[in-house]
C-alpha cells in the first residue's frame, strides 16, 4: 500500500515540476552544456508519461495531454512569455519523450501483470 502512495507522490511531484519547468516566466536555468534544454525536456515529459502509467492514469487522456502540452507550451513560451522562447526542436524532444515515457510505462504495466514463474 505505502509503495502505491509513493508512486503516485512521485507522479505528483514530477507534474508539477513539468508545469514549472515549461511555464515559469524565465528558463530556471542556463546550462552550458549542449542540447541539454532538449535532453531536460525529453526528461519531464518521459518522467510524467512513465510515472502515470505507472500509478494507472488512462494512456488516451495521459499520452492526449502529454502530446498537446508538447506543442502547446511551446506556442505559450513564444507568444505568452517574454523571457522564454518556443523551439520546434524542444517540441520533438517532448514528444520523444512521450513516446518513450510511453514505452517504459507499458512494459512496466505488462511486466507487473505477469505471475511469478511464467515465462
Amino acid at each position: 500500500m505505502l509503495g502505491k502512495w509513493l508512486w503516485r507522490a512521485g507522479f505528483g511531484l514530477a507534474c508539477l515540476i513539468h508545469l514549472y519547468g515549461l511555464y515559469a516566466p524565465r528558463q530556471a536555468a542556463d546550462v552550458q552544456i549542449p542540447y541539454s534544454d532538449k535532453v531536460f525536456h525529453l526528461v519531464l515529459f518521459a518522467s510524467v508519461a512513465f510515472l502515470g502509467l505507472k500509478v494507472g492514469v488512462p494512456s488516451r487522456w495521459l499520452l492526449g495531454f502529454l502530446v498537446a502540452n508538447a506543442v502547446v507550451s511551446e506556442l505559450v513560451q513564444h507568444f505568452l512569455l517574454p523571457h522564454r522562447s518556443g523551439d520546434p526542436f524542444d517540441s520533438m524532444a517532448d514528444l520523444a519523450g512521450v513516446a518513450l515515457g510511453a514505452w517504459l510505462g507499458f512494459r512496466a504495466i505488462r511486466g507487473s501483470k505477469k505471475l511469478p514463474g511464467t515465462t
